[in-house]
Parts: C-alpha cells; structure tokens; sequence
C-alpha cells in the first residue's frame, strides 16, 4: 500500500572532487581539481614543473639531465649542505658544488590534503603538500665518507590554487654538532629577461660573485638584468616579498616571501656563460628566465646535537 506521504529517499550529498596524485619513472605529479599542478623528481627532490591556468611558471632547460646522471638544471634544485663551491678546510671541501641533496636520490614520504577558505567567501581553495625525505645512510657512499654526519632532511612541497610554498627541515640525528647552508634554487619562466625587473632590493648589501665577491649596495628600486648576474643579497627581512614584475606596466609576476631565509640570490648566466653550459639550452635561453634563490648562505648555519631547523618560500605566480 502506498503511503501519500512516505519519506523521499535521503540523497548522497555528491563528494568535492580531490587532489590527484601518480608516481611514475620517480617522479611524483599531484593536481588540484582546479587545475594547478606540480611534479617532483625523486633524483634531488627537485621539483621541475608548477602550473597554473596551464601555464607553465617554472624554467627547465631543454638540455637538462633527467636520468639521475647530473643535477637538473632548473626547476627548483635544493641546495644542502654547502652553497657554491666548498671552501678548503672545512667539513664540508670533500663535497661537490651545492652539495649533495641536488644529486642524491630522496624518498616519497606521502602527501597530505588540506581545506583552506578560498578568495570568495563562499569557496574552499584544497591545498596538497608532499613531503620527502633524505637521511645520511641513504647516501652514496662516497657523499657518506665526505660528509660523515647523522642528519635527516624532510622536503615539503605544498601546491595551493596561488601559490607553489616549498619547506626543509634539518635535523641533527647524531652526537657531533654540524654547520650548513641552505639554498632553494628557483628556476622562474619568463617571456623576456628585458621585460622584467626585480624588487625589494634596494638599499639591501649584495656580493657580486662577478665582480671577485665583492660587496655593494643596490641602488636601483626595480633591478633590472642586461648582463651575466650573479648577486647574494643579504640580510633580507624574509616576510618583505622579492617581486619579479613586468617592465611595461610593472604588473607583478612573481612575488616571493621566505621563513627563516635572510639571503636571496639572484642569477641569469647571460649569453656567453649560457652557451659554455652544456646542460643549458636552447643557449638563447637565458632570455626566459630569471633565478630568484631564496636561502640562508651568507654564514654557516650551527645544528647541535638532537635540534632541528626549518625554513621556506612562499612563490605566488602573476598575481
């Protein structure tokens, strides 16, 4: 018999869709059901694409060595323990340049999703973070005998709809005190290096590792790269974004704040130094991009025994 007013069926409220995740050929791919994504090479935990409304914000060179056999050349290499080449005399001269963390092999420790309040009110904006890891006894033995300390590093790479946040942790695991530096190589993709200007640096001390390290003080507001340049920028207030904008209507492109890391790089290898590098090409790449690096260099780093540091960036894309 039916019933006038029996109860509608109770609907299945339909579920948000998720961020995606694959791992394949060591390289780990997540995507926001918004369309931004990001990708991870297991080989430095480099992280060498990150798009938003499909395109592409960061620059790998088309030469670049993606079978392990050499540092990838753009994209975000980590920088650990040593920053440039190491200098004589000290824990860390058996090392190669930038050390070992850009060529050693890391590990996928999983990925976790979040809910954050979107721009409307109305919305929620997921984020996703992946986290990787690299300790001394997953070393080569070669790095180990260079580098004889127990460390654990953790690499969190977190994707939002705006921006691209990557994070280190550094551990002391062992009894012996070691010092370190700390550098997050960021390759960024640009249209023109004669349309864009770097910001945030004026009045700031700066080596120039062309002009024999020697020191100055930027005097331009919006810096603009017409040579082979090179500079460390030091003692930076890490929550005062770098700005990389448009020369034509100094629209931002790229704005970068940090945690914990005071100096920022900033590199182009210009015409000649592109075409000496073997791993940079098209050798007219250099007009499309711009290293912004932000890093804690400028002095060693101390880790006692059993503490722990971290540090980051915060990259937001065509604002």
């Amino acid at each position: 018999m039916d019933r006038s007013n029996k109860p509608s069926a109770i609907g299945v409220g339909a579920s948000l869709p998720q961020p995606t995740l694959s791992i394949k050929d060591n390289v780990v791919e997540a995507s926001l059901p918004t369309g931004q994504s990001v990708a991870v090479h297991l080989y430095g935990a480099t992280v060498t694409s990150w798009k938003t409304g499909g395109q592409e914000q960061l620059f790998v060179s088309e030469t670049a060595h993606l079978d392990g056999s050499k540092p990838i050349r753009g994209g975000i290499p980590v920088v650990f323990p040593v920053f440039g080449p190491p200098p004589q005399n000290h824990a860390t001269s058996s090392l190669p340049q930038h050390g070992f963390a850009r060529n050693s092999n890391w590990e996928f420790l999983g990925k976790s999703s979040s809910e954050a309040p979107g721009r409307d009110s109305d919305q929620t904006d997921l984020t996703v973070k992946l986290d990787f890891g690299l300790s001394h006894s997953m070393l080569t033995d070669e790095f180990r005998a260079a580098w004889p300390y127990e460390f654990g590093l953790v690499y969190s790479v977190t994707l939002t709809t705006n921006s691209l946040e990557t994070a280190l942790q550094v551990r002391n695991e062992g009894q012996q005190n070691f010092e370190f530096k700390v550098l997050m190589h960021t390759y960024l993709s640009i249209a023109d290096i004669s349309d864009i200007r770097v910001k945030g640096l004026e009045s700031k001390t700066y080596v120039d590792k062309t002009l024999q390290g020697t020191s100055h003080t930027e005097s331009s507001p919006a810096l603009a790269i017409t040579q082979e340049t090179d500079r460390v920028y030091q003692q930076l207030d890490p929550a005062v974004p770098i700005v990389v904008a448009s020369a034509k209507d100094d629209q931002p492109l790229f704005s970068i704040t940090r945690e914990a890391l005071t100096d920022v790089v900033v590199w182009n290898p210009w015409i000649e130094k592109a075409k000496g590098m073997a791993d940079f090409g098209p050798d007219e790449a250099y007009k499309n991009m711009i290293c912004v690096e932000a890093g804690s260099v400028s002095a060693w780093q101390t880790l006692e025994a059993g503490e722990a540091w971290e540090g980051g960036q915060s990259i937001k894309s065509r604002l």
